[in-house]
């Protein structure tokens, strides 16, 4: 029996798509309102890095409590406080978008490691790269109407419009999330000893597990490529010929759900390391954040072309990585580690914003996107150096704790 696509676990990759569902909308409108208010690039890309970078801080903190207390209860109380943070948005400023992107990073944070580690824990090894592939899969599927539904209600509703989605969206989310049966989610049973000496020696252990360090620095490269993305592609849409911010994001978004559902079978779920996969999945990043580099000379084919490119890269390296690392992290702080690889994630998509917006208002935006193509190809070719790290996968995963 597939338990990944069992009924239960459809109803969470539900409560996924609704929690996920107010970012698409998010992504579009913040970026676009704080430059109305007269906003600089490096002022937007510390607003929008915000976001992940509070989830990366509360990361590791989130997957001990969800190890030591339990999925359920951790969910029930972010539910209340993410719909709090959607309603902010409706009647604040600048401060108040801080403020509220802030709260939905600490909710993203326990939200997804309440699911990711309620599914890794509840699947069969061979089954782990599946769910975790269509969890994923469902978190971007809003993306694909999302953005159109932003640019419309940028363009039409107006501050009404916006207010009566975020209510909406919070209370659906919130509702949905309540009535959701997690019976199969229970407390994690390790040694709480060790689970204490996990998340606090994990960050000077990192460097001592080679797996979880080329895992990391590999999702936090590429991160910075997505995060990019993520941050300024509104406004730089506008700068190319027939180019449409909410259709490029719809297209990245729509092969990211294509992919994941294609290929979720693909996936590694072996516990070695691919190194020539994994390498050229971050080539297809950088491939299209140069293509991005390119696109104000060379038009609307090449704009869009790297929405096809960066959507592959998205859509495969994060399921990749996390699966690979279930298999050979230590299993009684598994979940802390996998809090701070996924922390990883949420630095780079942060840095994207944070460190490449300055780069933005100094030269230009595809100056910006060079720079991130640069960053995909180092990531590429650390990948393919680290070929022996599969070799030594039975002997890293028999290191004591």
């Amino acid at each position: 029996m597939n338990q990944a696509m069992s009924a239960p676990f459809l109803r969470l990759y539900a409560l996924a798509l609704l929690f996920f569902s107010a970012n698409s909308i998010l992504n579009v409108i913040v970026p676009l309102r704080i430059e109305a208010w007269g906003a600089s690039n490096s002022d937007i890309g510390f607003i929008m890095g915000a976001y992940m970078f509070t989830c990366m801080f509360f990361r590791p903190w989130a997957g001990h409590l969800v190890h030591k207390h339990g999925p359920v209860i951790v969910l029930r109380i972010l539910l209340a406080v993410n719909g709090l943070a959607l309603i902010l948005y409706t009647f604040t400023g600048m401060e108040g978008y801080l403020a509220a992107r802030v709260m939905q990073g600490i909710c993203t944070a326990f939200f997804s490691m309440s699911l990711q580690m309620g599914i890794i824990d509840a699947l069969p090894e061979e089954q782990r790269s599946q769910g975790l592939s269509l969890y994923s899969l469902f978190t971007y599927m809003p993306t694909i109407i999302g953005p159109l539904l932003a640019v419309g209600i940028w363009e039409l509703g107006g501050v009404n419009g916006f207010t009566a989605a975020m209510i909406l969206i919070a209370l659906a989310t919130g509702l949905f999330g309540y009535s959701v049966p997690m019976q199969f989610a229970q407390k994690g049973q390790g040694n709480a000893a060790q689970e204490r000496l996990g998340l606090r020696g994990a960050l000077g252990r990192i460097a001592g597990n080679r797996p979880l360090l080329i895992c990391s620095l590999l999702m936090l490269l590429a991160s910075i490529v997505f995060g990019a993305v993520t941050a300024f592609i509104p406004l730089y849409a506008r700068q190319i010929s027939y180019g449409h911010a909410g259709v490029y994001l719809m297209i990245q978004a729509g092969i990211i759900v294509v992919a994941r559902f294609a290929l979720s079978k693909r996936i590694p779920s072996d516990g070695k390391w691919h190194a020539w996969f994994v390498g050229a999945i971050c080539l297809l990043g950088s491939v299209g954040a140069l293509l991005l580099s390119l696109s104000q000379a060379m038009g609307p084919v090449v704009f869009y072309a790297a929405a096809v490119s960066i959507g592959i890269a998205q859509a495969m390296l994060y399921p990749t990585l996390t699966t690979y690392l279930t298999f050979v992290l230590p299993g009684t702080s598994r979940n802390v580690y996998i809090g701070l690889f996924i922390a990883t994630a949420d630095l780079g998509i942060s840095m994207g914003g944070m460190a490449m917006g300055p780069i933005a208002d100094r030269f230009s935006f595809s100056a910006m996107y060079a720079v991130s193509a640069a960053v995909g190809v180092i990531a590429a070719c650390m990948a393919v150096l680290n070929r022996s790290m599969g070799e030594r996968r039975m002997q890293q995963a028999a290191v004591p704790e």
